[in-house]
C-alpha cells in the first residue's frame, strides 16, 4: 500500500517542474514513453472553424549531443483529425538529427478528405467562393548534411500527392482556373535545399537567425502530370530585446513558374488568413511577432504582418494588400525544451480565426 502510494506520488511529481513546482512535461517527455497528450481544436476558418486534433507528441532527447552548441531532440508526431464541414486527417511526421554523421531528416505521409474553398475574382461577378472535396493521400521526405562545423545545411526533399478532387459546387460549365486533369492527378516534386540555422532552440526561439531556400521541380519524367517550378525563400530573425522582450521577425516568399493546377498556386499564410483564401503566381509575407515573458512561465503576444499574392499579369504594385493582426498568450509547457505553447486570436482583411500554437506560429516548415 506504501509503495502504491509512493509510487502515485511519484508519477505526479514527474508531470511537476523541480524548480517551481509548477505544470511541466519535460520530465514525461524524457522518459522512453512520453509524450504531450494533444487534444486540441482545429481553427482554421478554411476548415470550417472549429474541429478535433489527437496529435501525441513525442520528443526525446538526443543521445549523442554536439558539444558546446544546441543539438535539436527527435520529434515525432501522429495525428487524426476531424473538422465541422466534414474533413478528416490522418498521419505521422518524423524530424531527427543524427549529429555523429551531421545529418538531419524529415518523413510524413498522410492521407485524408479534405473540403477546402478557393476564391476567384471574376468579370462583373467580382470575387467568387469555389467549394471542392479532396481525397488525397501523400508522402514526403527530406535529408540535410551539415557543412563541415557551420551552420549551413544543404540537401535534397521529395513530395509526392495523389489527389481525387470533387467540385461541391453547381456548375454548368467549369471555371477557366480549373482543369480536367485537377479531378485527378498527381504531383511528385524533387527539390534541393540549402539551409541556414543558428536559432537557440526550433521549438520557441529566443534569439537567432534561420534561413531555409528549396527549388522544386515537376515535370512527366518526375513522375508529375504537371511542369512548373517553385521558389521558396524563409527567414526567421529573434532578438532579445531585454530578459523578457523577444523581438521576432519573418520574411516569406514563394514564387512559381510553369503550369501548375490550381490547388498548388502558392497561398498567403498569416495567422487570420483562411488557407487558399489569397493565391497568386507569387506571394510575398513580412511579419512580425512580439512576446513579452511576464513570468518564468506566462507570456503574452501581439503579431502583424502584410502580404500581397500576385496573380498572373498582375504586377505588385496593383496587387491588393492584405493584413493580418492578433494576440496572445503562451505557458511555457516544456521548461527543458523551452516548449511553449498557447493560444491566438487573428484578424485579416475578412476573416477572423483562433488558433492552437505548440512552440511557435512560424514552424511551417522548421
Amino acid at each position: 500500500m506504501l509503495s502504491s502510494y509512493s509510487q502515485d506520488k511519484q508519477k505526479k511529481r514527474v508531470f511537476r517542474d523541480s524548480l517551481d513546482n509548477k505544470v511541466d512535461f519535460s520530465d514525461f517527455l524524457s522518459n522512453p514513453s512520453g509524450f504531450i497528450p494533444l487534444i486540441q481544436p482545429i481553427t482554421e476558418p478554411a476548415l470550417g472553424g472549429i474541429g478535433a486534433a489527437i496529435t501525441p507528441v513525442f520528443i526525446k532527447p538526443n543521445k549523442h549531443p554536439e558539444k558546446d552548441r544546441y543539438t535539436p531532440p527527435n520529434v515525432t508526431t501522429l495525428l487524426a483529425a476531424y473538422t465541422a464541414n466534414n474533413s478528416f486527417l490522418v498521419g505521422g511526421f518524423r524530424m531527427g538529427y543524427v549529429p555523429k554523421y551531421k545529418f538531419k531528416y524529415t518523413a510524413a505521409l498522410g492521407y485524408g478528405s479534405v473540403n477546402l474553398d478557393f476564391y476567384r475574382t471574376l468579370p462583373i461577378v467580382g470575387e467568387k467562393k469555389f467549394g471542392f472535396n479532396f481525397s488525397s493521400y501523400a508522402f514526403g521526405g527530406s535529408i540535410l548534411k551539415q557543412v563541415k562545423y557551420s551552420n549551413f545545411y544543404v540537401g535534397f526533399e521529395y513530395l509526392f500527392v495523389k489527389n481525387n478532387i470533387d467540385p461541391t459546387f453547381e456548375f454548368d460549365k467549369l471555371p477557366s482556373f480549373v482543369k480536367e486533369k485537377d479531378f485527378s492527378s498527381i504531383i511528385s516534386s524533387p527539390g534541393v535545399i540549402v539551409e541556414y540555422d543558428h536559432r537557440d532552440n526550433v521549438f520557441t526561439p529566443d534569439r537567432g537567425f534561420y534561413m531555409n531556400t528549396n527549388f522544386h521541380l515537376n515535370g512527366t519524367w518526375t513522375g508529375s502530370d504537371y511542369n512548373f517550378q517553385n521558389l521558396e525563400i524563409i527567414a526567421l530573425k529573434y532578438i532579445s530585446v531585454t530578459s523578457r522582450w523577444i523581438s521576432g521577425f519573418r520574411v516569406h516568399a514563394d514564387m512559381q513558374f510553369g503550369d501548375s493546377p490550381f490547388y498548388a498556386k502558392p497561398g498567403v499564410q498569416l495567422r487570420g488568413v483562411p488557407m487558399a483564401r489569397y493565391q497568386g503566381e507569387n506571394t510575398f509575407v513580412f511579419e512580425s511577432e512580439q512576446r513579452y515573458d511576464f513570468t518564468k512561465r506566462w507570456s503574452g503576444v501581439a503579431f502583424g504582418g502584410l502580404a500581397k499574392a500576385i496573380e498572373e499579369n498582375t504586377n505588385f504594385k496593383d496587387a491588393s494588400l492584405i493584413y493580418s493582426y492578433g494576440t496572445g498568450i503562451r505557458y511555457l509547457i516544456a521548461r527543458k525544451f523551452k516548449i511553449r505553447m498557447g493560444l491566438d486570436v487573428a484578424w485579416s482583411n475578412n476573416d477572423f480565426g483562433y488558433y492552437i500554437v505548440f512552440g511557435s506560429a512560424w514552424n511551417q516548415r522548421n
